[in-house]
């Protein structure tokens, strides 16, 4: 593969990346790779060594990166480090190449790309990681989707720690309470559930039934095991109450064509794996 690597000052190619990051402010990503992950050279003379744990690409699509992230990255031991300056070719050209993570950097990309940016990661199965300007906390909505984010420039090894923790399946439901189907996030910290990166309003009970059917993907529920679950035992009301639920819920959970939620005939609901 073309690119870069990185590492500490003292790999093979360090001489290559310091030179890329002194054009970079003259000439467009010059000395960064964009996109070709065809094999396991990122310099034609340079090979990540057995020290290198996790390759990362750092996306910046309207200008160079970060030139003070990226001095941070060099620093960081281990990260074997690439840049793409268009999120289409990142599943174009880094599907099936092992990339533990994509490093979204806010001060080289609009804030209004980070839902495009997670639907390209999770198509990728590989988690994003926003690198936020100081000014854009309060601009950054978590219900967009990424997997983490930072205040940039990160701290010495902040990134590693990063991605070894996402990599370890520390994102998942269990640690962060947030579950991601698709283009649908639900925060069940928050309570609060997104699609294509709008926030979704719903009635607790709709809530309950969303999450109930979304943590059991395929799994089928009739009616009256919705009802006893999301309505308990003693309610007295009959099963048209699932439906009429399902029904605002379908109505709500619009994102182009896709229905999260599918009918099985003679039997109930299921959310579509």
């Amino acid at each position: 593969m073309k690119g870069v690597v990185i590492s500490s000052s003292s790999r093979p190619g360090s001489d290559r990346f310091a030179m890329g990051l002194s054009l970079a402010s003259t000439e467009p990503h010059a000395g960064f790779v964009s996109s070709d992950l065809t094999a396991d050279v990122i310099c034609p003379d340079t090979k990540p060594d057995l020290d290198t744990i996790y390759r990362i690409c750092v996306l910046a699509t309207y200008r160079n990166p970060s030139k003070a992230l990226l001095e941070v990255l060099q620093k960081e031991a281990g990260l074997f480090c690439s840049t793409v300056s268009e999120i289409k070719l990142l599943n174009k050209n880094y599907l099936g190449h092992g990339l533990d993570a994509v490093i979204f950097d806010g001060s080289a990309c609009g804030l209004e790309e980070v839902p495009a940016a997670v639907t390209a990661c999770r198509e990728l199965g590989t988690p994003l990681i926003c690198g936020l300007e100081p000014q854009q906390i309060i601009l950054y909505d978590v219900s967009w989707g990424a997997n983490d984010f930072f205040v940039s420039p990160p701290l010495l090894d902040e990134i590693t720690k990063r991605v070894s923790h996402l990599r370890a399946g520390k994102h998942s439901l269990s640690d962060h309470q947030v579950l991601y189907v698709g283009n649908m996030v639900i925060d069940f910290d928050r309570y609060e559930v997104s699609c294509g990166g709008d926030r979704v309003i719903l009635t607790f009970k709709e809530y309950q039934l969303l999450s109930l059917l979304a943590l059991n993907q395929g799994k089928a529920y009739t009616r009256e095991e919705l009802l006893s679950d999301i309505w308990g035992y003693d309610y007295f009301g009959g099963t048209r109450t699932v439906d009429v639920h399902i029904r605002r819920l379908r109505s709500k959970l619009v994102h182009g064509t896709f229905k999260y939620i599918e009918t099985v005939w003679n039997v109930g609901y299921r959310f579509r794996s």
